[in-house]
């Protein structure tokens, strides 16, 4: 048992990849299942399964995120945008520009580290739950209060160990917006399951799921200027579904993706009318990201893709989606590609 803690909460996987493991679930992404996975090429079609990274636009999804804010980069007296090197050396003939980006890294398309969301636990058996996240880490020291942004054993299961694995494997994709349309509807364990019946989808173990609810089509479709009522369309995963939960542990996939908000109902709508008592507002991504770890995708562009798998009677993709391999950071943009 790692010394970090000496109970692990029910239902979760801690230490069973390792006492120091950091990759949660992505290590079953072996090379044979990678191998698998590139067997579903069969036409060399690409998507881009990213937003502009520029959207949503404005903040009304999350009041606390912003777009991207270009800064300049100075070369002596000059910004570096569209400068002659002459100005160094007059036999240069070059033209350069450069840039510097204010970036928060989870307004538009995106991924969850495990960093992400943690939980008030009693790891250690004092009796005192405390804050910790998967596999019993800590992300700051306790007696500093301070990150300690990518030291192994306290402030790990940054962006960068994912990273690390490349994130690339076998994409399925749930169609949810066909069988639902646009209207808000929590999806749990039950309609999940007739909808996959009926598109004959299966999802395995070292599968990364993709669930395609619309919302990132009406994002487009919204050109910069989102209406407060995106905050409450298209389906959302019921993440207060306990058989939903176990279909989660027991599929054995490795990443949740999806092209709305938080994959669940977002906290940011407040509390769910459905907790009575404490409990996490996210339970989805408790479950995921605190005890199984299992990656959240967010804000994926999944239309396209999901239009063309269904006229082509296909599920199935090779999907590449590292995040940045940036150390510290507890969420990260991403421009993953199917590639069909």
């Amino acid at each position: 048992m790692p010394k970090r803690w000496k109970n692990r909460p029910e239902g979760s996987n801690w230490g069973d990849f390792g006492p120091d493991d950091q990759l949660g679930r992505m290590n079953l992404v072996t090379p044979e299942r990678r191998l698998k996975a590139m067997a579903e090429v069969r036409v060399g079609k690409v998507f881009c399964l990213s937003l502009p990274l520029d959207y949503p636009g404005g903040n009304v999804l999350n009041a606390q995120r912003f777009p991207p804010k270009f800064h300049p980069v100075m070369r002596g007296d000059h910004v570096y945008f569209d400068v002659e090197s002459a100005m160094v050396d007059p036999r240069f003939t070059d033209v350069s520009c450069d840039e510097a980006v204010t970036l928060y890294s989870q307004y538009s398309t995106q991924w969850d580290a495990f960093a992400h969301k943690g939980s008030m636990f009693d790891a250690d058996g004092d009796g005192k739950p405390e804050k910790v996240y998967y596999n019993g880490y800590k992300v700051v020291d306790e007696k500093t209060g301070k990150p300690l942004h990518g030291e192994v054993g306290a402030g790990a299961l940054t962006v960068d160990r994912m990273a690390e694995t490349g994130m690339q494997g076998r994409g399925v994709m749930i169609d949810l917006r066909h069988h639902l349309g646009d209207e808000r509807q929590a999806v749990g364990y039950d309609a999940l399951m007739r909808i996959m019946q009926a598109d004959k989808v299966e999802a395995g173990e070292g599968d990364m799921v993709c669930l395609h609810t619309g919302l990132g089509q009406r994002i487009m479709d919204m050109k910069r200027k989102p209406d407060p009522s995106i905050r409450t369309l298209c389906a959302v995963l019921d993440g207060h579904d306990a058989k939903l939960l176990n279909w989660v542990t027991d599929t054995g996939l490795v990443a949740l993706i999806s092209d709305n908000l938080a994959v669940e109902r977002s906290s940011s709508l407040g509390a769910d009318p459905r907790l009575a008592g404490k409990g996490p507002a996210l339970p989805l991504h408790e479950h995921c990201l605190f005890k199984l770890g299992v990656h959240l995708g967010e804000l994926w562009y999944l239309t396209p893709l999901a239009e063309w798998l269904r006229a082509n009677n296909r599920a199935r993709f090779l999907l590449t989606a590292p995040p940045l391999r940036l150390p510290g950071a507890v969420g990260s943009p991403a421009s993953p590609v199917a590639t069909v």
